[in-house]
């Protein structure tokens, strides 16, 4: 062979490994990417000509089905029950895309994932497409008793199996019916859209577990159980002084309790009367910024929890509390910061804090199972056509909030401020239940706040077998008993059917 046919032997075989490395990336590296993009029409086009699994409740209840059309596309994406589970299901539109479970689980629901692919490989005479079933952990009869006990005002119930992490409910109001974005005809699409955006309250938005509130007394269970792990805090020791406010170094703004009352005393006795004086100088004080902002991370602040739906919010806890200045103001309280009256603030649940109703609920779940916090989940297995299971979702622990010992003891103590505290509203006859209230002052005139209250119940002397967190949004007054009275009934009304059918 002469030189010059050599060389074009080699160029054309550069040309054809360049070729290859191109194919390679656009087919195998860049394949995620390009699909995803926004003005990539033919993954859409695809997608709506081809079948889609359903999506449907723990109790057998359809949340999601395709239907066929004689319109533009083949399939279109329906929503029998409408707003019911408008923020876990999603919505699945040609228009403006997915979200929701129809997000998190599109390739299983169209039957693209490698083990649908392989199925549909080895039943090559099956003429039916192999998409996948979504089945959900949340129960219809859990969901509707949630919407019902919440009725028209703003906010959101979270109930949640604390032993798996199965989200059995997840309602917010106000919520949206999927079907008027969902469909295909795209001018009633986006005019259903423009309608919701421009409403007030963003029905669009899951409050359940995208939103931010400051959560209030309910943070107390995390700074009760800060104290009890840092061991300056236990059922006896220490016992605060009965105040009716209390006033951090470095500032002459004072905390006060609600309606000025006077409280202290130990561990419990706090808990059972939400003392804001006490939980802001235990906090402040006895606890100080280093463990108070471990063990608030430990329960998933600063972190957004691993749910198996998009965009999770992660709840917040202030972290930086500037340079040490000195000792404490008594022999054994914590150092003295720059920011020590934002720490007092916020170890009451207020300040800086906030935190969404999801995190909340997990909070509850942490001490009823034994200080763990399990990856909270809505899917709880994918099935071929046939009803086989393709895939188990698998249990795991997110977060070791607290140990053992320390959840027995926040769980007694919880359960104290059911039995004679300000969650007595929470109380279920022949089960036992533990709860902490909270109320989040708006800063508003007239007075408004967020009304808590975050619990667990189960058999006696069992493991709990439900936890729960509900806030009701803007109600009027800046009382304790707010969400003991306001938002007590809404869970214990929803816990009592999720006892009965879980």
């Amino acid at each position: 062979m002469n030189r010059p046919i050599r060389k074009v032997g080699i160029a054309l075989m550069c040309c054809y490994l360049a070729l290859f490395v191109k194919l390679n990336l656009l087919q195998v590296v860049q394949a995620p990417a390009l699909s995803s993009r926004p003005d990539n029409s033919r993954k859409a086009t695809r997608d709506f000509n081809e079948a889609r699994g359903d999506i449907v409740t723990a109790d057998g209840k359809v949340v999601a089905h395709s239907v066929e059309t004689k319109g533009q596309f083949r399939y279109q994406r329906t929503y029998p029950a409408g707003d019911l589970y408008a923020h876990i299901g999603g919505s699945f539109s040609f228009t403006f895309g997915s979200d929701g479970v129809e997000h998190e689980y599109s390739d299983e629901l169209s039957g693209h994932t490698a083990a649908f692919q392989i199925k549909g490989f080895t039943n090559p005479f099956v003429e039916n497409s192999n998409v996948g079933t979504v089945a959900l952990t949340v129960r219809s009869d859990v969901q509707q008793a949630a919407k019902d006990a919440l009725g028209t005002r703003k906010g959101s119930v979270v109930v949640i199996d604390p032993r798996t992490g199965e989200i059995l409910a997840m309602w917010s109001f106000p919520s949206f019916d999927p079907n008027a974005i969902s469909t295909n005809d795209q001018k009633k699409a986006r005019d259903a859209r423009t309608f919701m955006n421009a409403l007030p309250d963003k029905p669009q938005l899951s409050r359940a577990y995208r939103e931010r509130f400051f959560p209030g007394s309910t943070f107390k269970v995390v700074t009760a159980s800060a104290g009890l792990m840092s061991g300056k805090v236990t059922e006896t020791q220490p016992t605060y002084p009965r105040l009716s406010a209390f006033t951090p170094p470095l500032t002459t703004k004072s905390i006060s309790n609600f309606g000025s009352e006077t409280c202290g005393g130990t561990l419990f006795d706090l808990l059972k009367v939400s003392c804001n004086s006490a939980f802001a100088q235990m906090g402040s004080l006895t606890i100080g910024p280093g463990p108070m902002v471990e063990r608030a991370q430990a329960f998933g602040f600063n972190e957004a929890p691993p749910i198996d739906l998009p965009q999770a919010a992660a709840s917040l806890f202030p972290s930086d509390y500037g340079k040490r200045l000195r000792a404490g103001p008594n022999p054994g309280d914590a150092d003295v910061f720059e920011n020590t009256p934002l720490l007092a603030q916020a170890s009451i649940g207020q300040g800086d804090v906030s935190a969404t109703p999801l995190e909340m609920a997990l909070v509850a779940s942490a001490i009823a199972n034994g200080g763990s916090i399990m990856r909270p989940h809505v899917m709880s297995e994918i099935r071929d056509s046939n009803g086989g299971v393709v895939e188990h979702f698998q249990d795991s622990v997110w977060q070791q909030a607290i140990t053992a010992e320390t959840a027995t003891t926040m769980r007694t103590a919880m359960e104290g401020v059911v039995s004679g505290g300000t969650a007595t509203g929470l109380a279920i006859p022949g089960f036992e239940v533990g709860g902490k209230t909270g109320t989040a002052q708006l800063g508003t005139t007239p007075a408004k706040s967020h009304a808590w209250i975050i619990g667990f119940a189960g058999d006696p002397g069992k493991a709990s077998r439900v936890a729960v967190a509900v806030i009701v949004e803007g109600q009027e007054g800046a009382s304790e008993q707010t969400g003991g009275k306001v938002a007590a009934p809404i869970a214990r009304r929803v816990l009592q059917v999720a006892l009965a059918a879980h």
